[in-house]
């Protein structure tokens, strides 16, 4: 069945069996690199985003691949939520955890804002395993999030999900910033974020700055 789920799932495939991440595959395609990221697939407004017939081909190109194989990866079905080459794996009854302070190095994440790379450890997050996928947690270091959050504390993350105005957030900038706080307005060109401890700024992003946002669901207390 033609879906919006299993169209890019099989597009995930097709780059997991060429063994490249979605963004090396659309590099590969010669399309913007940013093309298959997973915040891509879903709008601003929510609405679902599919890739053009043209991408289809320009991959289908790249890797030599057939529009029969590419059917096949459809009719297979999605198998939850990609994790590209390199990224860490689905555990059972446990998501990826990682600190403040690391989380604005490189070699942590995807270009969608998708755990990667080696130098995670495991915290338990008791919750269904499709809620489970793609979601990882970030320790909190220090007390610029006081006093909602405190030095210790965890909170869960979920990159690629719609954010909206009022949503806690995490961001990370392409100078390897990494901030939470509360997304009071977004644009096309930027974001306004409001600062969860009063001694700190609130800030505006233009979107060029921002590598990624992701949205908080959960968080330890």
């Amino acid at each position: 069945m033609l879906s919006h789920e299993t169209i890019w799932s099989a597009i995930d495939k097709l780059a997991e069996r060429h063994q490249l991440t979605p963004s090396g595959l659309a590099r590969r395609a010669g399309l913007d690199p940013t093309s298959f990221n997973k915040s891509k697939r879903i709008g601003p407004d929510g609405r679902m985003r599919w890739p053009s017939t043209e991408s289809i081909a320009k991959v289908l190109e790249a890797t030599g691949a057939t529009i029969d194989q590419f059917m096949g990866f459809i009719q297979s079905g999605p198998k939850g939520m990609h994790m590209p080459d390199g990224a860490f794996p689905p555990q059972s009854g446990s998501i990826p955890l990682l600190g403040f302070a690391q989380a604005g190095s490189g070699g942590f994440f995807d270009d969608g804002g998708f755990p990667a790379g080696q130098g995670w450890d495991l915290v338990e997050f008791p919750a269904s395993p499709e809620r489970k996928a793609g979601v990882y947690a970030l320790e909190v270091q220090g007390e610029s999030m006081m006093p909602l959050y405190r030095d210790g504390d965890v909170l869960i993350v979920e990159p690629g999900a719609q954010v909206r105005r009022g949503d806690r957030v995490v961001v990370k900038t392409r100078d390897g910033e990494v901030m939470a706080k509360v997304l009071t307005r977004q644009t096309p060109k930027g974001i306004e974020l409001l600062s969860l401890n009063p001694e700190h700024p609130n800030r505006n992003l233009d979107m060029a700055q921002v590598e990624w946002i992701a949205r908080i669901i959960w968080a330890s207390q």
